[in-house]
C-alpha cells in the first residue's frame, strides 16, 4: 500500500510540475491589431471574453506608446470601468458601433472610482494617459476597426 500511495503521489508530482513551465512570469505576447484614428495608427490587444475584459490592463508594469486596449462587448449598452489593480495610468475613449468616440477620459491608478460612459457604447478603448490628447483625438472622430478583429473571439 505505501508502494502505491508513494508511486500515485510522484506521478502526481510529476505531472503537476511539467505544466510549470507554462506558468512562469514571463508574460503571453498578445497578438496586436491596428486601430486607425484619424492619422493616428494605436496598436491593440483584444479584450472580447468575460475572461480578458475583466483583467484588462491589471497588473502590467508598462504599455508601450502607441498601444493599447480595444474592449469588445457584444451589445451596446452604458459602460463603466476602474482601475482597480491596474498600475498604468490610463485613459478610456468609450466608442458606438459606428466607431464615433463619445466620451474620453483620463484615469489614475488603483483608483476605484468608476469612470462611466454618457451614452449606451459598444466598445471601450485604453491606451496610456493623455495619449488621446497628444494625438490630436477627440470626442466624435471615428475609429475604423477592422473586421478581422471579429474574427478572433
Amino acid at each position: 500500500m505505501k508502494s502505491f500511495v508513494f508511486t500515485s503521489f510522484f506521478f502526481f508530482c510529476v505531472i503537476f510540475l511539467s505544466g510549470c513551465g507554462r506558468c512562469s512570469d514571463k508574460p503571453v505576447q498578445a497578438r496586436l491589431f491596428p486601430l486607425k484614428i484619424n492619422d493616428t495608427v494605436l496598436y491593440v490587444e483584444l479584450a472580447n471574453t468575460l475572461q480578458t475584459r475583466s483583467k484588462g490592463l491589471m497588473f502590467r508594469e508598462k504599455l508601450n506608446k502607441n498601444q493599447g486596449m480595444l474592449f469588445v462587448f457584444d451589445d451596446d449598452n452604458f459602460r463603466s470601468f476602474w482601475m482597480k489593480n491596474t498600475k498604468i495610468p490610463l485613459a478610456i475613449a468609450y466608442i458606438k458601433k459606428d466607431g464615433r468616440i463619445t466620451d474620453i477620459l483620463n484615469m489614475q491608478p488603483y483608483d476605484l472610482r468608476s469612470y462611466k460612459s454618457s451614452r449606451k457604447v459598444r466598445y471601450a478603448l485604453e491606451a496610456n494617459k493623455n495619449w488621446f490628447a497628444e494625438n490630436g483625438i477627440k470626442i466624435n472622430d471615428r475609429v475604423k476597426i477592422p473586421g478581422d478583429i471579429f474574427q478572433n473571439k
